[in-house]
């Protein structure tokens, strides 16, 4: 065989295209031989041979011998040290053109020829869509969708493709959607299910294509593989009910599809994935959670949602999930109910409904994601509520855990929307008994400390919070505001350019209450705060300059 190779080889460097077919033919059959029996040695020697080049002047749509061209051009390619010349050959023009032919076999091998170039290789796979490949691809499912053969490898080539972000506003342009939704409806294997449920997830990221599959009928179609799949035990429906149910919730991530399924709390759809909640399956529980949180991201359907009974749903199903729950449904429970509470008429609908208790019962959790969300669902739910903040606020045990949790730098998040719920319980309460409480549990230095955080909304919140500190209760609190070291960072803030205007006005009305306790007061004479306030008196934010000025005249009088 390995004579036959290099005479092979010998005749193709010489072979013109004017040549035989016959004696073309041979040397291809050659190559494609001595592939089969050994590749990686068969493609050194291909390379060492500069036959390559001479390849790509036979790539020719009206050749005889173009499909077995590209047939040793993707074998030669599952090479990974193969890749780089055959682009350095100019293999990749031509080929990109025979996607144009009808020839069923040389679009099948130019195909694999150019999957297997590309592969891996996102500035390859670029360039393809550059050369516009993905119109192509498409027409070609559709032209051919009989044939399983190009169909899986048009499959193939999409899922390399849509990975990329650049492929997705071309894709959004052709009747993609279409094309797999028609091809998915007439699968029955799990296989080709599976192949092209991972061209769809990627593709259903952007917000086009989310409305395309809606509005093609792939909804229904996952809707059906649910109730066929929910109470078998077998693998494969174990994961397709899986697949099913997390693209079901990634298309209602799209504002407009998520909209069109809505349908004003009345579509079938909503309707099913309401049913999924009771579900005793701990996925379709989660997917139907999850569902629930990107409806409700917007006021109108949120408000329909508590009217019409969603919340004891959740908090039937956070209920089953308390002792040794599951994590990710306590997740999106959590999740759903926090973006029910955001608007205003929600709040006391859901607290008069138990929501915050139900919620409380998860303050023993370990687990940072769902802490996360029940401080972001406890701090929705106080927004302006003041009877409830108070009642959170003199929770000792929760006002603990807040203090504990406020030094968990392991999870920035964790430990902000702590700091968060703990100035919101005093800011929406106004309330000395939540002061004590949070004083007695060791808040005060986490409050002060989040004076200093380098988001604008958490300073704000947190010298808002400290202000009515000094002004409720300052004789409770003084002893802390004095070791965290607040007179200092208030002078810090004050002096820094960078802070936002309400930083500067919120800090010198705190001055002002704080000149109320002797030591404070001597902190702040210590520390030259008129030469710094004198300066904001001309400060070109109107209300920061008259702050100043009277923060000026206290001061002064005071001293």
């Amino acid at each position: 065989m390995g004579d036959n190779l290099s005479e092979a080889l010998k005749k193709l460097k010489i072979i013109s295209t004017d040549s035989t077919a016959d004696s073309l033919e041979e040397c291809l059959d050659c190559l494609l031989q001595a592939l089969a029996q050994n590749n990686m040695e068969t493609s050194e020697k291909i390379q060492k041979s500069g036959v390559l080049q001479v390849l790509a002047s036979l790539l020719m749509p009206q050749s005889s011998c173009t499909a077995k061209v590209a047939n040793i051009i993707a074998e030669v390619a599952r090479n990974e040290f193969m890749r780089n010349p055959c682009v350095d050959a100019g293999l990749i023009p031509p080929l990109v053109q025979l996607l144009n032919c009808k020839d069923q076999e040389v679009l099948l091998h130019t195909g694999r020829a150019l999957g297997n170039i590309c592969y891996d290789s996102h500035t390859l796979q670029s360039q393809l869509i550059n050369m516009g490949v993905i119109p192509t691809l498409v027409k070609l499912l559709g032209v051919h969708c009989q044939n399983a053969a190009l169909t899986e490898m048009c499959l193939v080539a999409f899922g390399n493709l849509a990975e990329l972000d650049s492929s997705k506003e071309q894709f959004a342009y052709t009747n993609i959607a279409e094309e797999l939704v028609k091809l998915f409806k007439k699968q029955i294997e799990h296989d080709k299910k599976e192949m092209i449920f991972e061209v769809l997830a990627p593709l259903a990221e952007n917000d086009v294509i989310k409305l395309q599959l809606v509005e093609a009928g792939l909804v229904e179609c996952l809707l059906e593989i649910v109730q066929k799949t929910v109470d078998s035990d077998k693998e494969d429906d174990i994961a397709e009910l899986k697949t099913a149910s997390d693209l079901m919730v990634l298309l209602l991530l799209g504002d407009e599809s998520m909209q069109k399924l809505f349908e004003g709390g009345k579509g079938s759809v909503f309707q099913r994935v309401l049913s999924w909640i009771p579900s005793n399956s701990h996925q379709l529980q989660l997917a139907g959670a999850l569902a629930i949180a990107n409806f409700a991201r917007n006021d109108g359907n949120c408000i329909h949602m508590v009217d019409n009974g969603i919340v004891q749903k959740l908090m039937d199903l956070l209920d089953r999930h308390v002792e040794d729950g599951n994590v990710t449904v306590q997740h999106a429970a959590l999740s759903a109910l926090r973006n029910l509470a955001i608007p205003v008429v929600n709040k006391a609908k859901m607290l008069s409904a138990g929501v915050a208790e139900a919620v409380l019962k998860f303050l023993r959790s370990e687990m940072p994601p769902v802490q996360f969300k029940l401080l972001g669902t406890l701090r929705m739910l106080i927004d302006a509520q003041a009877e409830a903040a108070e009642h959170l606020g003199k929770n000792v045990k929760l006002v603990e855990r807040l203090v504990e949790w406020c030094e968990t730098k392991d999870h920035a998040g964790v430990m902000g929307e702590s700091n968060r719920l703990l100035s919101a319980l005093i800011r929406h309460s106004k309330s000395k008994d939540v002061i004590r409480t949070i004083v007695q549990s060791g808040g005060i230095k986490h409050l002060v400390t989040m004076a200093t955080s380098e988001h604008v909304i958490m300073q704000n919140e947190a010298l808002v919070a400290l202000a009515l500190i000094a002004a409720l209760d300052l004789v409770t609190a003084e002893k802390d505001l004095e070791n965290a070291q607040l007179v200092q960072i208030l002078h810090r803030l004050l002096s820094d350019d960078r802070s936002a205007p309400e930083i500067k006005y919120n800090s010198m009305v705190l001055i002002c209450a704080l000149i109320g306790s002797e030591p404070l007061q001597k902190e702040v004479q210590s520390m030259a705060f008129l030469e710094v306030i004198s300066k904001l008196q001309s400060n070109e934010n109107k209300t920061v300059a008259q702050q100043a000025s009277l923060t000026e005249q206290r001061l002064a009088v005071e001293s």
